[in-house]
C-alpha cells in the first residue's frame, strides 16, 4: 500500500493514489475514462462519457438541500508526461510511483499528475461522500486539457445543468482565481531536401541539460532558461566561426512546458573539434553566470558520434537557426492594472529538425486577446522570413473576471472565517478551461482553487501536503453555503 494513503484527508489522498495506478497521459485516455466510470458504478454515482470524450457525473442534493443552486465541480483527467532523461517510465502503461520528502509528496523522475489529479481525486471523495451537506452536484471531468482543451472545446451546449462551476485546476493554496490569460498554439513547419555530408568531416552532439523547465503560464515569469533559446546561441556561434553544419535538433515535447533539455547533432571538419569543445565550455559558463540564483547547474555535454550521412543544406540551416534565434521566448508583457502578473507571453517549447522537415512549436499567451493577436503575429512573421509555413490553432480566449461574482464573495468569507486571514483573489497567466466552458454557459459564475503544487509540467512536480487539509475543508464549506435558486 502506498504511503500517501495515510495522508490526511484520507479521502483525497486515497483516491489520487488510485490515480496513479492508471496511465492518462495527454492523448491516451481510454484507460482513465474507463476507470472513472466503472468507480462511479460501485460508488453508485451516475455517470457518463460525453461525445467530447468528458467523464460527467451527477449527484443529487442532500435532504433539505434541493433548494440550493446547482454545482459544477470541473478538473481535468489528463497529466503532463514529462520525465528526467535517467527516467525509463513509460506513461502509456507504468503507473506513477510516489514517495513523500517532508511536507510534499513526489514522483520518481516524473510529473506527479497532482496537475490535476488533485482536482479529480476531490471530485471522487465528495462524490462518494455520505456525510457531506450539498445542493444539487455535477462533476465535468474534461479530457486533453494540457495539449488542445477538446474536453471543453467539445462540450455540448446543454449537457450541464449547474448555475456555479467551481474549478479545482488552481496550484497555490490560499489563491481564489476569478480569471485567466487565453492562448494560441504557433506552428511553423518546412520540407527541405537533405545534402550529403562531407565525408571528411566528423560530428558531434551537443545536449543541453540540467534545467529546471516549467509550466510555461504559471513559472514563465521566473526567467528560467529555455534549451532550445540556449541551443541557438551556441550553434549559431559555432556555425560562423568553426564550419558547423546541422543535421538534427531535438528538444522539447509539450507546448504547455518550458524546455529543460535537449539535443543537436552536428558535423564539422575534425581540426575544429577542439575550438568547438572550448566554444562549448565557454558558453556553459556564460550561461550559468546569466542565469545565477534561478538555475542551479546548466551543463551542455559533447559527445562524439557516428556522422549522419545527411545534414541540413546551408541556406536553409542559417534561416532556420536565424529565425529561432529572433523568435520571442518569455515574457513580453505584465498587466498594467496587476503589474506583478505576466499578462503576454511565450514559450519556445518544442523543435525538431531532422531527415528533411522541420517543425517548431510554440505556445503563445496573453489576457488581452489584442496582445494574443500581437504576438501570434510576431511569432509567424519571424518564421514566415524564414521560409516556412505557419499555422495558428487552437485559439481559445481569456476569462475575464467578474467583478460581481456571488461565489467569490462568499468563498472569501468562508475563507477568512475558517482560516483567520484573507485569501489573495488574482488572475492567473496560466490557461484554464473556465473561458471555453463560459462562452458555452454563459451564465456560469466560476470560481477556482486548489492545494498549493510546485513545478508542474516538470519531473519535480511536487504536492504540499499540508495545504490538503484547507483545500479539502474550503471546498466542503462552500458546498454547504452555496446560495438558493
Amino acid at each position: 500500500m502506498s504511503e500517501i494513503r495515510n495522508l490526511q484527508p484520507e479521502c483525497i489522498w486515497r483516491n489520487f493514489d488510485a490515480l496513479t495506478q492508471v496511465p492518462r497521459p495527454s492523448g491516451h485516455l481510454e484507460k482513465i475514462q474507463a476507470f472513472l466510470l466503472e468507480w462511479a458504478k460501485n460508488t453508485g454515482i451516475e455517470a457518463f462519457l460525453d461525445p467530447a470524450g468528458n467523464v460527467v457525473m451527477r449527484k443529487p442534493a442532500t435532504p433539505g438541500m434541493e433548494d440550493r443552486k446547482g454545482v459544477i465541480m470541473q478538473a481535468h483527467m489528463d497529466m503532463v508526461p514529462q520525465k528526467a532523461l535517467t527516467s525509463d517510465h513509460n506513461f502509456e502503461t507504468d503507473p506513477i510511483v510516489t514517495h513523500i520528502e517532508g511536507d510534499w509528496v513526489y514522483a520518481n523522475n516524473t510529473t506527479l499528475g497532482s496537475d490535476d489529479g488533485m482536482g479529480v481525486a476531490a471530485i471522487m471523495a465528495v462524490m462518494e461522500a455520505t456525510d457531506l451537506k450539498h445542493g444539487p452536484l455535477e462533476a465535468l471531468i474534461t479530457a486533453d486539457e494540457e495539449t488542445s482543451m477538446v474536453g471543453a472545446n467539445a462540450l455540448p451546449e446543454g449537457e450541464l445543468n449547474g448555475q456555479i462551476l467551481l474549478n479545482l485546476d488552481t496550484e497555490n493554496e490560499g489563491e481564489m482565481v476569478v480569471g485567466s490569460a487565453g492562448g494560441i498554439d504557433v506552428t511553423a513547419s518546412l520540407e527541405y531536401k537533405e545534402v550529403e555530408t562531407d565525408a571528411e568531416d566528423v560530428a558531434l552532439k551537443l545536449t543541453v541539460k540540467g534545467l529546471k523547465g516549467g509550466h510555461s503560464g504559471i513559472e514563465i515569469g521566473l526567467g528560467r532558461a529555455n534549451a532550445n533559446k540556449l541551443l541557438v546561441r551556441v550553434v549559431r556561434d559555432i556555425i560562423y566561426s568553426d564550419e558547423v553544419r546541422l543535421c538534427s535538433w531535438h528538444c522539447g515535447n509539450m507546448r504547455n512546458a518550458i524546455p529543460f533539455e535537449g539535443s543537436v547533432v552536428v558535423t564539422l571538419p575534425k581540426e575544429n573539434v577542439e575550438s568547438v569543445k572550448a566554444a562549448v565550455k565557454e558558453w556553459e559558463t556564460i550561461f550559468n553566470n546569466e542565469f545565477k540564483g534561478i538555475e542551479n547547474t546548466i551543463s551542455i555535454l559533447v559527445e562524439d558520434v557516428e556522422a549522419p550521412k545527411t545534414q541540413v543544406p546551408e541556406e536553409i540551416q542559417d534561416n532556420l537557426v536565424n529565425a529561432i534565434y529572433a523568435c520571442h521566448n518569455g515574457v513580453m508583457r505584465y498587466i498594467p492594472s496587476i503589474p506583478e502578473v505576466v499578462e503576454t507571453s511565450s514559450n519556445l517549447a518544442i523543435i525538431d529538425i531532422d531527415g528533411g522537415s522541420a517543425r517548431i512549436k510554440i505556445l503563445a499567451r496573453s489576457a488581452s486577446e489584442s496582445q494574443k493577436e500581437l504576438i501570434a503575429t510576431t511569432l509567424e512573421s519571424c518564421f514566415s522570413m524564414a521560409g516556412m509555413s505557419v499555422e495558428l490553432s487552437g485559439d481559445y480566449m481569456g476569462w475575464d473576471p467578474n467583478p460581481e461574482s456571488e461565489m467569490m464573495n462568499i468563498m472569501e468569507a468562508i475563507y477568512e472565517r475558517e482560516f483567520g486571514v484573507k485569501p489573495n483573489v488574482t488572475v492567473v497567466h496560466a490557461g484554464l478551461e473556465c473561458s471555453v466552458i463560459l462562452s458555452k454557459y454563459p451564465g456560469l459564475d466560476i470560481v477556482s482553487f486548489g492545494p498549493t503544487l510546485e513545478s508542474p509540467h516538470t519531473s519535480k512536480e511536487r504536492c504540499q501536503i499540508s495545504t490538503m487539509p484547507k483545500f479539502w475543508k474550503l471546498l466542503v464549506k462552500t458546498l454547504e453555503e452555496i446560495p438558493v435558486k
